[in-house]
């Protein structure tokens, strides 16, 4: 079929490839090569200029956190379904709420492809709601922006070769039409992959995630390291001491430097290493009696109107809980059939005050938990905390289902 649409435009009707039907040709193709990507609806993709990251926002009347995804698209529509951010078609019906996913979309699941690009559909539906996605990094993709892979699923890496297969596909389309010579190189280098099938597919997931890559540009660069919305940091391990000194916007160029290709052979220091922003787990520990408080303290203090700290990273088995007074939120669940199969949860803060942790209704002798028509909601506080004080309860706050 390609075929006869090349030699229809090279040799008959030459007069249709102009300047307009080479780039609605081109968007087409685009087009049906991120509805693949995304196995559903797409949005194009962002201009390739990357734009500098903001790294502090003022507060927001309503702030939903998620925590680490590992390649579980399931788990992941049902967290955000919790939070009422999604509808049933997967569409953004969170309004002018402001959501953070604390990273680790990578590894450990089969589906972070599809995940990439659910979130980047996302973020643009919230904007034109009124409402914002941020999505943060973790060490996930920091080591797979480094090429280490041993996280990694078989079928996810698999997915990476379907996915350079795919973009091959889009270039083999936009060459066969005889207007464009844009993406030979990818089309050429997808058609030279090698017998063995592990290998082919992790040539492929380097090159796209390598700093620089395609995805590594369109995605990760783009997202932040660390972020401050009114008074609540959010960071995938932890902010220390060092880091805050260092500075949060300086953690967010250079890394966006690193990721973007802009000096491909220098990581930063802060990313690597247990004490990394994405690595560290002084406030994440599961016993909160073993979290080192003073350091937390002395962090927020350095960073000013922070109040509070929400991470991911570490499992927390006992749900979403706090620690240091409240100073920390700790919202990894496990939530990933490849690291915990817990249930989703998520984190809600009303008016950079009221904070409780949103689930889905607990289904009495049944297995699996039926999707809620409202999230249910509670308080935050760890086992060893007082409970809320009767006059300080949390107030549901109405969400779309």
């Amino acid at each position: 079929m390609l075929d006869r649409v090349s030699s229809w435009f090279r040799k008959g009707h030459p007069a249709y490839c102009n300047k307009e039907f080479r780039q609605d040709w081109a968007a087409f193709v685009n087009c049906f090569v991120d509805t693949l990507h995304a196995d559903g609806a797409s949005v194009p993709a962002p201009a390739s200029k990357i734009e500098p990251l903001t790294t502090f926002l003022p507060a927001a009347a309503r702030l939903v956190a998620i925590g680490d995804l590992h390649g579980d698209m399931g788990k992941t529509r049902r967290a955000f379904r919790i939070g009422g951010l999604i509808d049933d078609h997967d569409r953004w019906s969170g309004g002018t709420t402001t959501a953070v996913q604390v990273g680790d979309q990578l590894d450990r699941g089969d589906n972070e492809v599809q995940i990439l690009y659910f979130l980047e559909r996302l973020q643009k539906e919230a904007a034109a709601a009124g409402g914002a996605l941020h999505i943060l990094n973790g060490n996930h993709e920091t080591m797979n922006v480094g090429g280490r892979f041993r996280y990694a699923t078989t079928p996810g890496r698999i997915d990476f070769l379907r996915w350079q297969l795919v973009q091959s596909i889009g270039a083999s389309m936009k060459a066969k039409c005889g207007c464009s010579d844009a993406d030979k190189d990818m089309q050429a280098s997808a058609l030279q992959l090698p017998p063995d099938l592990i290998q082919a597919a992790n040539i492929a997931r380097l090159a796209a995630l390598q700093p620089g890559g395609h995805i590594a540009q369109r995605f990760f660069a783009r997202h932040h390291m660390v972020l401050q919305i009114g008074s609540t940091v959010f960071v995938h391990g932890g902010i220390l001491p060092s880091h805050a000194d260092y500075g949060l916007e300086r953690i967010n160029r250079e890394s966006q430097q690193w990721i973007s290709g802009q000096n491909p052979q220098q990581e930063p220091a802060f990313l690597g290493g247990r004490s990394a922003v994405v690595w560290a787990r002084e406030y994440s520990t599961e016993d909160a009696r073993r979290c080192d408080c003073n350091a937390l303290q002395e962090a927020l203090g350095k960073i000013p109107g922070s109040k509070r700290m929400v991470v991911g990273h570490t499992i927390q088995e006992q749900g979403i809980n706090s620690a240091c007074a409240e100073r920390v939120f700790r919202i990894d669940v496990g939530m990933s059939k490849g690291c915990g199969n817990g249930e989703p949860e998520v984190l809600e803060i009303v008016n950079d005050s009221t904070v409780r942790r949103l689930h889905e209704p607990r289904a009495v002798n049944q297995g699996e938990p039926k999707a809620p028509d409202t999230p249910q909601g509670e308080s935050t506080r760890g086992p060893n905390l007082p409970p809320w004080p009767q006059d300080k309860q949390p107030q549901p706050v109405a969400v779309q289902a």
